[in-house]
């Protein structure tokens, strides 16, 4: 991949995205899917960022039609049903419970929710119906029943996005496309004014280059702002980041198959509390920050404020003991015209802005509406590249690991790569063992990442194609010496990379426990 990015031929790129996360992929599968020749570069790893840090659903968004954004959660809704569609191993329908303490929620969120239904149209799922107090408690049996008087559940969907964004790189491998991560752009090329390519370089060895290309699409989420900077020193910052918590306990919290809304918090705010992996992950809150940060930490109020509104709902109140792994995103929200109140008013739309040196710059948006996003964006950029007008083909694209049917289907993140998992499993003895038992995966899964994902260092397995970091941090800082060793034998490191890599990793889980 990097020996391609550095030697394209006779002919520039004609697309070069920077930013490995939602936006930057999509729009890159997107170019390449069209058949143009389409490169992309990422600083650290794919999704290493917000795009690893969500909430983990693909939906259309309730709350956006409690605030009247119609045209938005049509667009999600329509999107859901693609993902769905072409990434079946990777996307699955989930209920959740909306429940009812006082007389008047039934009625109101029962209605909102079968326009939410109507909206969906033929993308839908199942409908949304009413529950009794006894339907309720039957699935979600811990559920805080005093004062419980029934519930509302309708259908949304669920992903693994960091799963997603490695499921992305590897489609737009298969469209002949380049992904690269571990590839930084330091400085944007210009010829007569106008953004020619990017100057980069390779983050593990430090070597820098040059990589032309007909357009430049910046797609760096909470960092758009800097490469904007690069093009026009004098940009004003489009972006008013949000940080959005989360924090995963044991499934015996909520033990039930479907996921909890709660539809206004104290501070204004949707409340998920979400079946994921044999976890629950509750979340999310909503704080304004001044800068973006590459590792950001949950305040202690966030914290305060999540384990208080789990206690509020769930009849076992979580502890600060109690929680296997806290993680912090950003929001990569764009400012309004004046500076809004609270960043939960915040557009969630996308923005597309085009610099006069031909930047073009994607900022905003949704992990369930990346496809969408990316569509747009490579609208936009073949416009300024001169580029030959191309339908958009992703609405029916499936992705990497797509089956036909049968179990490759299920929701397991490898898809049509699972046999061949299984026979590296059994390629060496102890390949086919769990890597801890607090875990979900297995050793050969930390060879394949390396071997078919592009994982570079214990993190990358870690955090983005296993979860073990999100599932259990402590857990997963124990097995880091392990995976080191398998990852140096793939990847020809020696002890002394095996030691800085256990350090360094040891460093970014701590900020992942209380």
């Amino acid at each position: 991949m990097l020996a391609r990015l550095l030697d394209p031929g006779e002919q520039p790129w004609d697309v070069l995205v920077v930013g490995g996360g939602a936006s930057g992929l999509g729009t890159a599968v997107e170019a390449a899917s069209r058949g143009y020749r389409a490169a992309l570069i990422e600083g650290h790893d794919f999704a290493k960022a917000t795009s690893s840090r969500s909430t983990k659903l693909v939906h259309g968004g309730v709350r956006y039609l409690q605030r009247g954004n119609v045209a938005l959660v049509l667009e999600a809704l329509r999107e859901r049903g693609r993902l769905l569609r072409n990434a079946p191993h990777l996307v699955r329908d989930l209920p959740f419970i909306v429940p009812n303490y006082d007389w008047w929620e039934a009625p109101y969120y029962g209605a909102g929710l079968k326009l939410y239904d109507l909206l969906a149209g033929r993308m839908g799922l199942k409908p949304s119906h009413h529950l009794s107090r006894e339907e309720t408690l039957d699935q979600i049996p811990t559920l805080e029943p005093e004062g419980l008087r029934g519930g509302v559940v309708y259908q949304d969907a669920q992903f693994d996005d960091a799963r997603l964004a490695a499921t992305l790189a590897l489609t737009l491998a298969d469209l002949g496309g380049v992904a690269v991560n571990y590839v930084s752009a330091i400085g944007l090329i210009k010829e007569t004014e106008l953004v020619r390519g990017a100057r980069v370089r390779d983050e593990e060895t430090g070597q820098e280059a040059e990589v032309r290309a007909k357009v430049v699409v910046n797609a760096t989420g909470i960092f758009a702002d800097g490469l904007r900077r690069m093009d026009d020193p004098s940009s004003p910052p489009l972006l008013a980041p949000s940080q959005g918590v989360h924090l995963v306990l044991d499934r015996r919290f909520q033990p039930g198959e479907s996921a909890i809304l709660v539809p206004h918090t104290d501070d204004g705010r949707v409340l998920f509390a979400v079946p994921w992996h044999d976890r629950v992950v509750v979340g999310t809150t909503d704080t304004p920050v001044a800068e973006p940060a590459l590792e950001p930490r949950p305040l202690p109020e966030e914290v305060e404020f999540l384990l208080q509104h789990a206690a509020r709902y769930l009849t076992q109140d979580p502890g600060r003991e109690d929680v296997l792994s806290i993680f912090a995103g950003l929001r990569p929200l764009v400012r309004g015209n004046r500076a809004a109140a609270k960043t939960a008013a915040l557009s969630r739309d996308h923005t597309l802005l085009v610099s006069p040196s031909g930047l073009v710059t994607l900022a905003g948006g949704k992990w369930t509406t990346y496809r969408r996003m990316g569509e747009d964006t490579v609208d936009h950029a073949a416009m300024v590249a001169g580029l030959d007008e191309r339908p958009s083909r992703t609405a029916e694209l499936h992705l990497h690991g797509w089956a036909e049917e049968g179990p490759l289907r299920e929701w397991s993140g490898y898809g049509a790569d699972a046999p061949a998992v299984a026979r590296l499993a059994a390629e060496r003895p102890g390949w086919d063992e769990p890597l801890h038992l607090n875990l979900p995966y297995r050793v050969c899964e930390v060879v394949w990442a390396a071997r078919h994902e592009m994982a570079r260092t214990v993190e990358d397995v870690l955090a983005r194609r296993t979860r073990s970091l999100l599932l259990d941090a402590r857990a997963s800082v124990e097995i880091a010496p392990r995976v080191a060793a398998l990852l140096a034998g793939e990847l020809g490191r020696d002890e002394d990379w095996q030691r800085w890599q256990v350090a360094v990793y040891e460093q970014v889980a701590r900020g992942y426990w209380l």
